[in-house]
């Protein structure tokens, strides 16, 4: 596809549309990067508009001139989603960012796309009520960003991932259309569930810029452990060990000592004891017959070779223990491991997996650095490779990544369990998918979106 190049008019026009201030054409810095390793492509012009029915005017008149758009929520993406490829316009969602309703009777709650998703979770708190999905960047990420990418976090190994969560979105369409996928309603048996097909998406069918989420009344307690292995594998055996006892972890993370010791140097203010010869984590977190399961969780951990084990039961302990968690990926990157995958496998290969990955690394000549969300099988593996930080056209990386996502294949897991496609992974697609299956996608694209203008580059395109 030829796109056409942004002239005065059409910015005439976007400055017609919503208020001139929000039409950025200078500085544009901040959004020609997400947090997708070192990647950096320009826009021609940011819109950032205040209603859906702006963006409606705006997707239209784009579809008209055939000008491509790059949908953008908080930047934090990791997939290179967010990232202008083909210049053009980028059309923020930040000053969407109102909570339109908490429907506490029915355990619905109605959001602009620019929510940020800690804000949400600090609103529902108020109300006893709690969101399940919490990425890593939860305190920044927007919700429609989350809906996007499908975004999990520490607890979908109990409660689910975003998808779990959604029961209608306002979209609009390519062509400029504002639709509702669904209904208000926790079953839907009505046509075909285009609710999901968003969830996702990755806006390369649409921007969404309102969704319907279902909310749960919030655990009375939580209490966290970390629990030290002397043995990495022994570490991830535990894992289904822990499930096969019938303990229900709100949260079950994998984190090597590589990893934890980086994110303490970075954080400076936080310190935890950490013998010489553990070699890696489990954090694990229990909101439900805490004692009961407590009690279980350490008896079975007991049988590993493992040091001692810490708790947490207040909030500052807690916090302590998670931030390091939750900080891991920029101290990672800030430790030279900036290529980062998103792997998922079935949980009981969770050890092959990173015995795999640590092999790779050691015939390759790189670093690499393992954790991510064992419950679920899903392991981020961040590579610190001597010659190369990023792994957008670069062969030598490819042929990396491809030897690991045939592994990953081989043990009957995914590219992405949480990060999705964007521009980085979309080349290993066909690695676990049927040409069949791509093609499928592709005509689903197609229809839904025929002048390729909705962020052009990504996923299958």
């Amino acid at each position: 596809m030829e796109y056409k190049v942004l002239t005065e008019d059409d910015i005439q026009f976007f400055q017609n549309t919503i208020n001139p201030e929000n039409v950025l054409i200078t500085n544009l810095e901040k959004y020609s990067r997400d947090t997708t390793e070192h990647l950096e492509f320009f826009p021609d012009i940011v819109l950032k508009p205040g209603s859906a029915g702006e963006i409606s005017k705006i997707v239209s008149y784009c579809n008209q001139k055939l000008l491509p758009i790059t949908p953008r929520g908080a930047g934090t993406g990791l997939a290179g989603g967010a990232l202008a490829v083909k210049g053009g316009v980028m059309i923020s969602v930040e000053r969407l960012n109102r909570i339109i309703e908490i429907d506490e009777k029915n355990f619905l709650v109605t959001v602009e796309a620019g929510v940020i998703n800690y804000e949400l979770q600090k609103a529902l708190a108020e109300k006893n009520l709690f969101y399940p999905p919490d990425p890593s960047s939860w305190q920044s990420s927007f919700i429609g960003g989350n809906v996007a990418t499908n975004a999990g976090g520490s607890r979908a190994v109990k409660y689910g991932v975003t998808r779990s969560y959604v029961l209608n979105l306002e979209v609009v369409l390519p062509n400029g259309d504002l639709i509702w996928t669904g209904a208000n309603t926790i079953k839907f048996s009505t046509g075909l569930d285009m609710t999901e097909l968003f969830v996702g998406s990755e806006g390369i069918l649409g921007i969404i810029t309102k969704a319907v989420l279902k909310v749960l009344t919030k655990p009375k307690k939580e209490i966290s452990l970390l629990i030290p292995f002397r043995n990495m594998f022994e570490a991830c055996d535990a894992v289904s060990a822990i499930f096969h006892s019938g303990i229900k972890p709100s949260a079950l993370e994998f984190i090597e000592k590589r990893a934890i010791n980086c994110t303490i140097d970075y954080l400076k203010e936080v310190s935890i004891p950490i013998e010489d010869e553990i070699e890696a984590h489990l954090l694990v977190s229990i909101d439900e017959n805490i004692e009961e399961q407590l009690s279980e969780c350490v008896e079975i951990a007991s049988k590993f070779d493992i040091g001692e084990i810490l708790f947490a039961e207040t909030e500052p302990e807690k916090n302590r223990l998670w931030q390091v968690r939750r900080r891991i990926a920029e101290a990672a990157r800030n430790c030279g491991y900036t290529i980062e995958e998103d792997t998922v496998v079935p949980r009981a290969n969770l050890a092959k997996l990173v015995e795999s990955a640590h092999k790779l690394a050691d015939s390759s000549g790189f670093k690499v650095v393992c954790y991510g969300h064992a419950g679920d099988g899903n392991l981020h593996i961040r590579i610190n490779h001597p010659k190369y930080k990023n792994s957008y056209n670069q062969p030598e990386i490819r042929e990396i990544l491809t030897q690991l996502f045939e592994i990953v294949k081989s043990l009957g897991g995914t590219v992405s369990g949480e990060h999705g496609i964007g521009l980085v992974q979309k080349d290993f697609l066909p690695i676990v998918f049927s040409e069949a299956n791509l093609n499928l996608q592709k005509t689903i694209k197609n229809a839904i979106d025929p002048k390729n203008i909705m962020n052009p580059g990504k996923i299958i395109v």
